[in-house]
């Protein structure tokens, strides 16, 4: 075997046979899907919510004490580093109870995520023509039913490309769960280089990883997208 192979083997014994040291990525990697999938939920529910009720006021008027805690939550939130918001959640709002650092991250990043769903879904609301929102009620739907039955099905079409950037920037984004002490896989790629004092291959390890995820969810988008598509045909 030549030597430079050899020190490659090594290498990859050290990082991560050795003591078992794999267990840090593999156990870093559940945290991050874990927070991810939560914090997505909460975003869309909470995006969705704000979104139509900001929607709502741009078109009729009405909810203006709603649409204005919910202009304030978006300036706050969206001209604010997620991880100072991290930061806050975990050391002051949460800084005398005994809680999880996985549900800490879930809120926080569910938190952050919710802002730029609700801009990205109101933005899909606001591109469709007024005329649906007349034929719906032309219809004899009420205003929730016309935009639960009519005006979201062609907003989240026409914003899922912007939803699914949304998803992968927020997977990259849990990368910053070690400030709270949260073993997640960049954490876990950082404990297996305290130990070793080797960086390259933990950390390139942790990327390809990264990697991976975030086209696996650029497929799935994809493939959604073209399900949408070949429905209307």
């Amino acid at each position: 075997m030549p030597q430079w192979l050899q020190n490659l083997a090594d290498r990859f014994y050290t990082n991560f046979i050795s003591e078992n040291r794999w267990k840090y990525i593999a156990d870093g990697f559940v945290v991050t899907v874990e927070v991810t999938f939560f914090a997505v939920l909460i975003g869309i529910i909470l995006g969705f919510l704000i979104a139509v009720i900001r929607s709502t006021h741009d078109k009729t008027g009405k909810l203006k004490i709603p649409d204005l805690i919910c202009k304030v939550y978006l300036t706050v939130i969206r001209g604010t580093p997620s991880v100072l918001q991290l930061l806050i959640i975990y050391f002051v709002v949460f800084g005398s109870v005994n809680i999880s650092k996985v549900l800490v991250a879930i809120i926080a990043f569910g938190i952050n995520s919710g802002a730029y769903v609700a801009e990205v879904i109101r933005s899909g609301i606001m591109s469709i023509d007024k005329g649906q929102t007349e034929a719906g009620r032309s219809l004899g739907f009420t205003y929730a039913q016309t935009m639960i039955y009519i005006i979201l099905p062609q907003a989240l079409k026409n914003v899922l490309p912007a939803l699914g950037n949304e998803v992968i920037v927020l997977l990259k984004e849990t990368s910053i769960c070690g400030y709270i002490a949260l073993q997640d896989l960049t954490k876990g790629g950082d404990i297996i280089r305290s130990r070793t004092y080797d960086a390259f291959m933990p950390l390139i390890a942790v990327a390809f990883i990264y990697l991976v995820m975030v086209m696996l969810l650029q497929r799935l988008v994809a493939g959604l997208e073209r399900r949408l598509n070949s429905s209307e045909r």
